[in-house]
C-alpha cells in the first residue's frame, strides 16, 4: 500500500536557481510520512502525550532526478519498506505527474521524548503496519 499525499512549490520551497532547494525534499518527506502516520491513526503528537514516544530520522538518503520548480503540483509517496521492534524504514518518492523527481530511502527509530532511548513501536502502530511490510523482522 502507498501513500500519495499532494503538495504545491512554494517561492519559499526554491533556492536562487527557481528550483526546489534539495533540503526540501526531506521537509516534503517528512510531511507525507506525517499525513501517512495520521491515515493510520497515529497522530504524531497524540502519541507522544499517550505514550511518551516520538519518532526521529536515524538514517536518510535521497537520489535527486529532475527539479520541481515554483508552483508545480508534486505528488509525495509513501511505501512501508521494513519494520523492526524499535523502527521502521520507508521508501518516499517525489513526483510531477509520471516524472519522478526525487526518491528517498529513509529510516525512523521510535525514543522516549524523555530521553531519547531507543523503545519498541507501540503494539498498536505495529500491528497496523505489520499488513503493509513483506520484509518484517523480529
Amino acid at each position: 500500500m502507498v501513500h500519495r499525499e499532494p503538495v504545491r512549490v512554494y517561492w519559499e520551497d526554491t533556492d536562487a536557481g527557481g528550483v526546489v532547494f534539495y533540503a526540501n525534499y526531506l521537509k516534503f518527506f517528512e510531511r507525507a510520512r506525517t499525513e501517512w502516520l495520521r491515515s493510520l491513526g497515529f497522530g504524531q503528537q497524540r502519541l507522544r502525550d499517550e505514550t511518551g514516544l516520538i519518532f526521529v530520522v536515524t538514517e536518510t538518503t535521497v537520489r535527486y532526478h529532475r527539479p520541481a520548480r515554483l508552483d508545480d503540483r508534486l505528488e509525495l509517496t509513501v511505501a512501508l519498506h521494513a519494520l523492526h521492534r524499535a523502527s521502521l524504514r520507508v521508501v518516499q518518492q517525489a513526483w510531477r505527474g509520471d516524472e519522478l523527481l526525487a526518491e528517498g530511502d529513509i529510516r525512523i527509530g521510535c525514543v522516549s521524548a524523555a530521553d531519547f532511548r531507543p523503545q519498541r513501536l507501540p503494539a498498536p502502530l505495529t500491528a497496523a503496519l505489520a499488513p503493509l511490510d513483506n520484509h518484517t523482522q523480529e
